[in-house]
């Protein structure tokens, strides 16, 4: 079962990932900052990340990095409430494979969940 970590601040949005990728039959673990997110991919390298751009305590081009260098083939999904070209750049150039514009439909945050998992394992 492929384990997807979730970092998301705003704790109804990470409730709703939770509850969605978990029907789906994946298995979730949540950070609600980026010093969570960083602490878990370092105790457990997730098969997949999903990760908001802006948080509490820092930024999300920091998960992007810490997952790629932890395991190199992790896809990294970023979101973010604040699109713009430069923040996609950026999150693009750390390494993200997505990148998702709040709000989103939740069909295309599971093909593309389904997607790269598929992209990575081959």
């Amino acid at each position: 079962m492929n384990r997807i970590l979730v970092v998301e601040d705003e704790a109804d949005l990470a409730v709703t990932y939770d509850r969605l990728l978990r029907r789906q039959g994946y298995r979730v673990v949540t950070a609600a900052s980026r010093a969570e997110g960083l602490e878990s991919i370092e105790s457990a390298p997730p098969a997949l990340v999903i990760a908001d751009l802006r948080l509490p305590d820092g930024n999300g081009i920091d998960i992007i990095r810490a997952a790629r260098a932890r395991e190199p083939r992790v896809p990294v999904i970023v979101v973010t409430g604040f699109p713009s070209r430069a923040a996609r750049d950026a999150a693009v150039a750390s390494g993200a494979s997505a990148f998702l514009a709040k709000p989103f439909d939740a069909s295309a945050l599971l093909r593309l969940v389904h997607d790269e998992l598929e992209r990575s394992t081959r």
